[in-house]
């Protein structure tokens, strides 16, 4: 069989992640839901939306090209060629017409015919770049042997890898601490704002930091086949993660707040994050993956105690999200969420070795 022959857990993986981010992205903020006594369907045939910016047209493209594009890949082999294409694309449409048909319940959505026009066009431009991507992968042996190399096999491994690619997904929240992921405030009641000495921000934000990227290196390098490129993982991730955080900060908010992040915190944070994941490369999988979970609750723990920012005040005041307030609510949301699925991940992969059947221990 050719290396290429085989259905890819992982693309499948990321696949189902990336229809969940969008079904979140287009239903946030889930709340206020009520019957305006007309169809849903009703957009179908209503003339085109009097304010269209060329920004939401191409917003929507590029926010279904991963739709059409992981589609594709995720059904190959048992579908190839036109076939895998059509039920992408359907697919694709599929999923936006229902996003549309459910914003009529939404006060603060407007369903749009032109926005599933765009969407669906994004479907298919992903889509006609699966075959491409697929065929360069068969070159050079496949996507598993593209990431067997350094990752664990397995389907327990690429969920791993999904859960980390959602941890540097939420390092689009510029509302959050470096790395700080679970903040329930938003959630729940909070406590009353009381006023704290810069020292002590600066000591809670890099102990957040420093306990979310040991976590995070633990549980990258419980997914890695060999200890020699456990080092190499953690700086990957970690130049991935700030590289995210510049662009967010510059793009979401203004330019010259680029790196309005890098706070004496979070500079402490990652220093000493780095010096103590460094010795975690020589732990034992099983050790590394609970300690990964201690780490997490204690950073979880931190980040609902922690004072408000006052270097990043400014910032978030001056912050106008406009074409972005969906996409920003959902990156509240996966920041949210995202210690919890990480816990519960880590409590499942404990049990098992990489690689093991469902009911065989680790």
């Amino acid at each position: 069989m050719r290396p290429d022959a085989r259905p890819s857990h992982l693309a499948r993986y990321f696949f189902v992640a990336y229809v969940v981010l969008v079904v979140f992205a287009s239903l946030t903020p889930f709340s206020g839901w009520r019957d305006v006594g007309t169809s849903p369907f009703a957009f179908l045939t209503a003339p085109l939306p009097r304010y269209v910016t060329g920004f939401d047209v191409i917003a929507n493209i590029v926010a279904y090209g991963p739709v059409g594009f992981l589609g594709a890949l995720a059904v190959m082999p048992n579908l190839r060629g036109a076939a895998a294409w059509i039920a992408a694309l359907l697919f694709g449409i599929a999923l936006s017409f229902t996003m549309e048909a459910l914003q009529l319940y939404l006060p603060d959505r407007i369903q749009s015919n032109v926005d599933l026009a765009a969407n669906a066009l994004g479907a298919a431009l992903g889509a006609t770049a699966a075959p491409a991507f697929a065929r360069w992968l068969a070159r050079h042996g496949g996507l598993y042997a593209l990431r067997d190399e350094v990752f664990h096999g397995g389907r327990q491994a690429d969920l791993g890898l999904v859960i980390l690619g959602l941890w540097l997904f939420t390092q689009l929240n510029p509302e959050t601490l470096l790395f700080g992921t679970g903040d329930l405030r938003d959630v729940f009641e909070s406590l009353p704002a009381a006023l704290h000495p810069a020292e002590l921000f600066v000591r809670i934000e890099g102990a957040v930091a420093a306990t979310n990227l040991i976590a995070v290196a633990l549980l990258a390098g419980a997914l890695v086949r060999s200890r020699a490129y456990r080092t190499n993982v953690l700086f990957a991730m970690l130049a991935g993660a700030l590289a995210i955080r510049s662009a967010a900060f510059g793009v979401l908010i203004r330019p010259e707040d680029m790196f309005a992040w890098l706070t004496p915190g979070a500079i402490y944070g990652i220093a000493i994050g780095v010096a103590l994941s460094l010795p975690g490369t020589f732990l034992s999988r099983r050790t590394a993956i609970t300690l990964a979970g201690v780490l997490l609750m204690a950073a979880t723990a931190l980040v609902n105690v922690a004072p408000e920012n006052p270097y990043l005040v400014h910032s978030l005041q001056v912050w106008q999200q406009g074409h972005f307030l969906n996409f920003n609510g959902l990156t509240r949301v996966v920041s949210t969420l995202w210690p919890f699925v990480a816990l519960v991940y880590l409590l499942l992969a404990a049990g098992r070795r990489p690689g093991a059947p469902p009911g065989e221990p680790g």
